[in-house]
């Protein structure tokens, strides 16, 4: 695909422009070519946005053969998305329609969730205010997805919590931290399984543990692993 020349200005706003990055999938293969509609009306609708709303677009991204359902960090396209906008600055992104972004509902929302942690906005260009909006369902979702990922975090620090019992109980004596973690190298198997694929996509360390997030590979703080938590991660892979 063709990228927007870097530094094109489209705009100014209060003396400055603000810099976003378009985002566009194709479900179908048969959808995706030089010769397709898919991708040249995805951009003209986020370019033709960019310009009436003074933004300047920097990058764009794309995954092709992508379904609508895929988690988003499962998407080469918008996993490299992340990485550089964690990096670089620009912190809006643009997308045909919510659909287009994401056509299972829960995945829209937890996809969105991801960006706004980040404090990256994410724009529907044809109904720019549509994750803003506060209806039953929406509501009902993100309550959903937020007990769920409550209860993953509580299940995994449990599980935890158990295994050093039993491993303090052999021992007799308490082992907690880091220690525990030196000790156990099996405890993370599944965690460096996970960054080792990653890794092979080529992310970043940083990527990596957003990727590791969505799959619920979560630090101690129950937040996502940082860069040098994956590098320990990777290095006991190797």
């Amino acid at each position: 695909m063709t990228e927007p020349a870097a530094g094109r200005t489209i705009g100014a706003m209060n003396t400055k422009h603000l810099t976003a990055v378009g985002y566009y999938r194709t479900s179908s293969a048969t959808n995706v070519g030089a010769d397709k509609d898919s991708l040249p009306r995805q951009q003209d609708a986020v370019r033709a946005y960019a310009e009436a709303h003074q933004l300047e677009v920097v990058r764009e991204f794309y995954d092709p053969a992508v379904s609508g359902a895929d988690p988003v960090m499962d998407r080469p396209g918008f996993a490299a998305m992340l990485e550089y906008l964690l990096g670089n600055g620009a912190r809006i992104v643009l997308v045909e329609s919510a659909s287009r972004f994401a056509r299972d509902l829960a995945v829209q929302i937890a996809g969105h969730g991801l960006l706004k942690s980040r404090e990256i906005t994410l724009v529907p260009v044809d109904a720019p205010s549509h994750f803003e909006d506060e209806t039953p369902t929406c509501v009902m979702v993100r309550s959903i997805l937020g007990a769920v990922s409550q209860f993953e975090k509580e299940a995994l620090v449990l599980k935890l919590r158990k295994a050093r019992d039993r491993k303090s109980a052999q021992l007799g004596r308490r082992i907690e931290g880091a220690h525990w973690l030196r000790t156990q190298p099996k405890a993370s198997d599944d965690a460096v399984r996970a960054a080792r694929a990653a890794r092979a996509k080529g992310l970043s360390l940083r990527a990596i543990g957003a990727e590791l997030a969505s799959q619920g590979f979560l630090a101690r703080n129950g937040r996502p692993y940082s860069a040098q938590s994956v590098k320990v991660l990777l290095d006991r892979a190797d």
